[in-house]
């Protein structure tokens, strides 16, 4: 068999397959690849790594900041909860752990970590239960 030598029509198919390659299947709105639900899951989770690692909870923070608000109202109202969560334990933190050194501090960090496993176990389980947090802007337990 004989091969075409013509630069054009090589180019031209070149340029429909690269059209094709580039071209999605089809048309609809793509479907993220994890919906919020799970997010607000894997948050709880990150928080929950974080009394272990420190740096999973800033990366949560950053994920429910990124998220808030394009998310519904229902779980609007857990990335509220998360990113206070994270910033008033990180306000507890920063004022107890100084304290620490005359001893007041102590008690201050035994109350950060009841106080925000409760929020981290609260929240997680609002969220299975496909609930929204009653309060977002406590600074208790929502």
């Amino acid at each position: 068999m004989a091969r075409s030598t013509n630069p054009y029509s090589q180019i031209s198919i070149m340029l429909a397959a690269t059209k094709m390659a580039m071209t999605p299947p089809y048309d609809a709105k793509r479907q993220p690849m994890v919906t919020d639900e799970s997010l607000v899951l894997a948050i709880y989770v990150l928080y929950g790594v974080g009394y272990f690692t420190g740096i999973s909870a800033l990366i949560g923070v950053v994920i429910a900041h990124a998220k808030v608000d394009d998310a519904e109202p229902a779980l609007q109202s857990h990335f509220r909860f998360q990113i206070r969560t994270f910033w008033i334990g990180l306000l507890y933190l920063v004022i107890s752990i100084p304290l620490s050194a005359v001893l007041i501090g102590l008690p201050l960090l035994g109350w950060w970590f009841v106080w925000s496993l409760v929020r981290i176990v609260k929240g997680g389980l609002l969220v299975t239960e496909h609930k929204s947090i009653a309060n977002p802007q406590s600074w208790l337990f929502g």
